[in-house]
């Protein structure tokens, strides 16, 4: 695994890596790469397990494009990034199938160890460190002896999913400014959908959209409206985050904005090949 760091940081910028398949864990002296599971669609994506801080991985291709690496070029056109995500989207749903819930019944108490054994997913172990501090805000926690047992908390875990909404209903008008003037249902619904994209439909995003009176399948269909980089799961069109196929019209209009899409990228990329070229021949 190739890394790009700067003297004096321990934060990971950009890397070139190759992608582990679902029972895969690749180690070196700076972090970890993990394969576990997508909380959304349960498909097996990669993350980056470093300094005790968990990042989604992203894979990005572009036609015609190359990446300066330090010194370096890339010419691939391929590049991979890691993003910080919160390790309780992650673990949410293995500790909602680990307490067996049934109708009104909350479930079981069951230690972590136990937990965050998941088959064909390794990469869990090697975040336990983070899992007990994370859980807490979502779980209740029984101490027997010098044992502690966990199970999902559903007032805890909507609590939790209510704060994330509120701090993204802030932070959103602060990045655009479609987002600045579009009134607060709109920017709620956003938020809604961005939260979205880490939850399965059915609890936790359902139960979400009822506490804040918002239609389920209007937040869920606004998540289609964001061009989210893939995550990287061996590069497979079925990613979870892959934006989905539309039928009838919307089809065409689909097909007609990626044609114009690809012409401008390749527009776009003749001309920094050509700015080389005259930058070349004017030294010489």
């Amino acid at each position: 695994m190739q890394m790009a760091w700067r003297d004096g940081f321990d934060e990971t910028r950009v890397f070139i890596a190759p992608v582990p398949g679902p029972a895969t864990t690749i180690e070196n002296g700076k972090g970890s790469l993990l394969s576990l599971r997508h909380p959304k669609s349960g498909n097996p994506a990669c993350y980056l397990f470093i300094n005790n801080s968990l990042q989604e991985l992203h894979w990005f291709k572009q036609s015609y494009a190359s990446w300066f690496l330090g010194d370096s070029v890339c010419e691939d056109g391929g590049l991979h990034s890691a993003t910080p995500v919160d390790p309780v989207f992650i673990l949410l749903p293995i500790f909602e199938d680990a307490r067996t819930k049934k109708g009104h019944d909350q479930g079981k108490f069951r230690q972590l160890d136990e937990i965050m054994f998941v088959s064909g997913y390794p990469g869990y172990q090697h975040i336990l460190s983070i899992a007990e501090d994370s859980m807490k805000v979502v779980c209740e926690i029984k101490e027997i002896g010098s044992s502690k047992f966990y199970r999902l908390d559903d007032s805890k875990v909507l609590s939790w999913l209510g704060h994330k909404v509120h701090q993204l209903k802030v932070i959103l008008p602060t990045l655009n400014k479609n987002y600045a003037v579009q009134n607060e249902q709109d920017t709620l619904k956003d938020a809604v959908s961005l939260i979205g994209e880490y939850l399965k439909d059915e609890p936790w995003l359902m139960l979400l959209c009822g506490n804040l009176r918002i239609d389920l399948q209007e937040a869920t269909r606004k998540v289609t409206a964001y061009d989210v980089l893939p995550t990287a799961t061996e590069s497979s069109p079925g990613s979870s985050h892959s934006l989905p196929v539309k039928s009838g019209s919307d089809k065409k209009t689909s097909s007609s904005a990626k044609q114009a899409k690809k012409m401008k990228t390749e527009t776009d990329s003749h001309n920094i090949k050509d700015m080389f070229r005259r930058a070349t021949r004017n030294k010489r």
